[in-house]
């Protein structure tokens, strides 16, 4: 059983994050392990509630959900159950979740943090919209922000200070993420982009995927690229405080995901023509750069506090009442912004 749990998520990475698969070899075993199961168990709760498979969605399920009798509430619900079932030690028969309990009872991960996740796809059920840029990284901490504290937690990691650079990474990521998706997201109805922005740009918001809004929608997309780089920077402060080969890992998947933000931009408006992404020959430099950064960061220790601009993650008392909103309905807590 274990074996295969471990075979799910190896190929559960190797289809949904190619760039963040290519990092995680990395890892120590013990920690790849932990790391991958996590990964494994955060795509299955999104391809449920998206009723995809692997991000991928099928025909019937893309072209009229609930007639195909996918009803995300339903399964954001159940999501809700079998994690509290993982947690209470119940056997667990799904892969993902036997993966993830396995992951959270050995590592110690709060409760807390689990079900913060699952309000960020709440998010997408209720179908949320995102006035400011704020909001949007409201949204960027449920799905990638805590998935930061969460992978840290794997890697050792208990520092306040340090779990709070491991969410900006997770921040920094999403932000990426998003100016790369915005065309994708737009023609499935979402958008994450703050809708002051849009406005700002002259965009209506039901027009984004248009191609005579390319050249302002560029515009917007490097400015998330250029939204996303403090906390990128930040992140690079608490690589110091991981084992170094997780520090490694770490900061190559930071160089990718960061080199992605870079090639949306420097592509203005073609930047949706196909999908950004970073060639093996990038890749294998990034990799070499990202051990140069794990054991540079552990030579320029200046201790500088995190920026006080930056939006802060919930404080721990908040987010608890946020995981027992999560457990008990749709809503997520609101966002503290610094």
């Amino acid at each position: 059983m274990s074996e295969a749990l471990m075979q799910h998520a190896t190929q559960t990475i190797a289809v949904g994050s190619k760039s963040f698969a290519a990092a995680a070899k990395l890892f120590d075993a013990e920690t790849r392990r932990g790391v991958l199961m996590l990964y494994a168990w955060c795509r299955h709760c999104d391809d449920v509630v998206d009723g995809q498979e692997l991000g991928f969605a099928p025909a019937a399920v893309a072209a009229a959900p609930h007639a195909a009798g996918h009803d995300p509430v339903k399964e954001l619900a159940l999501l809700r159950d079998q994690t509290r079932r993982a947690y209470a030690g119940e056997r667990m028969h799904d892969p993902a979740f036997a993966a993830f309990q396995e992951v959270a009872l050995k590592h110690g991960i709060e409760p807390r943090h689990a079900y913060d996740h699952l309000a960020g796809f709440a998010m997408d059920v209720e179908e949320a919209r995102y006035e400011t840029i704020d909001d949007t990284l409201r949204y960027c901490y449920h799905v990638a922000g805590v998935v930061g504290l969460m992978m840290a937690s794997i890697m050792g990691a208990r520092d306040p200070a340090v779990l709070d650079r491991a969410c900006d990474l997770g921040l920094a990521f999403q932000l990426t993420n998003i100016a790369r998706d915005i065309v994708d997201d737009a023609q499935i109805g979402r958008c994450y982009l703050p809708a002051a922005w849009l406005r700002e740009a002259g965009i209506p918001q039901d027009e984004i995927a248009l191609p005579r809004h390319r050249e302002a929608l560029a515009n917007i997309a490097a400015r998330l690229v250029d939204h996303a780089e403090p906390y990128y920077e930040s992140a690079y402060a608490g690589l110091a405080a991981l084992p170094v080969r997780s520090a490694w890992a770490i900061a190559t998947a930071r160089l990718v995901y960061r080199q992605i933000g870079i090639v949306v931009k420097r592509r203005g408006p073609r930047a949706w023509d196909t999908r950004a992404g970073t060639s093996k020959l990038t890749k294998l430099w990034l990799l070499l750069r990202g051990g140069f950064d794990a054991l540079s960061s552990r030579i320029r220790t200046t201790n500088s506090p995190r920026p006080a601009r930056l939006w802060t993650r919930p404080a721990a008392e908040s987010a608890a009442g946020s995981a027992g909103a999560a457990a008990g309905g749709l809503h997520a807590a609101p966002a503290t912004a610094a």
